[in-house]
C-alpha cells in the first residue's frame, strides 16, 4: 500500500492560532511549562496495546531548543529534580553538531571523525546534572548565506521543508534515519540502563528530528499510530508562541526572500505526515524493532528491556515518582 501524499497546506491551515486557545492548550497536559523553552511535552500516560498499561508519566520529555531557558526555568526544573531520589540527566540532540557516544564508531560520511561525545556537569540551577549531546543530523547546519561545503545540500533541505509536501518530509525523514543510528542508540541506551532517570530530548523546533525519536519511543511502547500522529500534530500549537521569531529568522534566508509564504510551511506539523512516516518506517526499516537491530545494534533482549522501561502497569503503586523531571502539568533545526 503506497504512503498517502499531501500537497500544500489548505487555505488558512497555517494562519496564526488564537492566542487564548494556544494559552489554554499549553497550560494543560501533555504540555509542560519551563520558562524559556518552547514546545515541551511529557510523553507519558499514552495507552499501549497491552491492557492496563501506558507510557510512563514523568520519564521522557520532548521539546524545542533549550538554550533559551531562563533563570526561573532552570530553578524550577532543578527544584523538581531535587524533589526526587535520583539525579536527572538531560539528553540532548542537536542538529548543528555531530556528537555521539562512540568516538571509534565513525562509519561512512555521516559518522566520521567529527563524531564525539561530550558530557558535562551542570550547575544546580540547570536541568539535571548531566547533559549528553548527540545528533540526528548528518552534518553541521550552516546559515544559507554562508558559502562552502554542504551549502547546496542545505539549500535543498530547506526547499524540501518549505514545500510542505508529505513526499518531501518522507525523503528528509529517511535521510535523518539513515544517519541517526549511533545517536539514537545513545539515547535508547539511557532508557535501557537508567530507568529511574528521566530525560528530555530536543532539536531546534522540537518537530522533525524530535518527532522521529518520539515516534520510535512510542512505537516501541506499543502506542497506536493515531496517538503517535496526534502527538506529532501538537507541535503546531507548541511552536506558535515562537511564530514571530521563527518567521523573522527565516525571512533572512535567500530561499524565502522571493517567496515568503513558503516559510509558513516550516510550521507544518500534520497528522497525515506522521501517519505516512509510520507506514514508510515499517515498510523500509522494519519498524522500531527492525531499526534498532539494524542501525543501533540492539538485541531482542535489549529491545524488551527498553520497552519494559518505557511503560507502566496501572496497578503499580505510584510508578512515576522515581523518574519525574516535572509534575507533568506545569513546571533538545527541524
Amino acid at each position: 500500500m503506497a504512503a498517502p501524499t499531501t500537497n500544500n497546506p489548505a487555505p488558512g491551515e497555517l494562519d496564526p492560532i488564537d492566542p487564548d486557545h494556544v494559552a489554554h492548550v499549553l497550560s494543560h497536559p501533555p504540555f509542560v511549562s519551563i520558562p524559556g523553552v518552547h514546545n515541551v511535552r511529557d510523553l507519558g500516560a499514552h495507552p499501549t496495546s497491552t491492557p492496563a498499561e501506558s507510557t510512563r508519566p514523568g520519564f521522557m520529555f520532548r521539546s524545542g531548543e533549550i538554550s533559551g531557558i531562563t533563570p526561573d526555568g532552570k530553578r524550577g526544573a532543578s527544584a523538581r529534580a531535587r524533589d526526587h531520589d535520583s539525579l536527572r540527566p538531560a539528553l540532548r540532540h542537536r542538529d548543528d553538531e555531530v556528537q555521539h557516544a562512540d568516538p571509534g564508531a565513525g562509519r561512512g560520511p555521516a559518522r566520521r571523525a567529527r563524531a564525539r561525545v561530550r558530557e558535562q556537569r551542570l550547575q544546580p540551577a540547570a536541568i539535571g546534572p548531566v547533559r549528553t549531546r548527540v545528533t540526528v543530523s548528518a552534518g553541521r547546519l550552516r546559515p544559507l548565506t554562508e558559502r562552502g561545503v554542504g551549502h547546496l545540500a542545505h539549500c535543498r533541505r530547506f526547499e524540501l521543508y518549505a514545500s510542505g509536501k508529505t513526499e518531501a518530509f518522507m525523503r528528509l525523514y529517511s535521510e535523518i534515519l539513515d544517519a541517526a543510528g549511533p545517536s539514537l542508540e545513545t539515547i535508547l541506551r539511557h532508557v535501557r540502563d537508567k530507568p529511574n532517570e528521566g530525560f528530555i530530548f530536543h532539536c531546534t523546533a522540537g518537530k522533525d528530528r524530535t518527532g522521529i525519536l518520539a515516534a520510535i519511543l512510542l512505537m516501541l511502547a506499543g502506542v497506536d499510530d493515531e496517538t503517535i500522529a496526534q502527538d506529532y500534530a501538537l507541535t503546531r500549537i507548541g511552536r506558535e508562541p515562537m511564530r514571530e521569531a521563527v518567521m523573522a529568522r527565516l525571512s533572512r534566508e535567500p530561499i524565502f526572500v522571493q517567496n515568503p509564504d513558503a516559510a509558513l510551511n516550516m510550521f507544518s506539523s500534520r497528522h497525515e505526515t506522521m501517519l505516512a512516516f509510520l507506514q514508510m518506517f515499517r515498510e523500509r526499516y522494519g519498524g522500531a524493532e527492525g531499526y534498532l537491530k539494524q542501525y543501533c545494534a540492539f538485541t531482542d533482549d535489549d529491545i524488551a528491556t527498553i520497552r519494559r522501561n518505557l511503560v507502566v502497569r496501572h496497578s503499580d503503586p505510584d510508578p512515576s515518582t522515581s523518574a519525574n523531571i516535572s509534575s507533568g502539568t506545569s513546571t533538545s533545526t527541524s
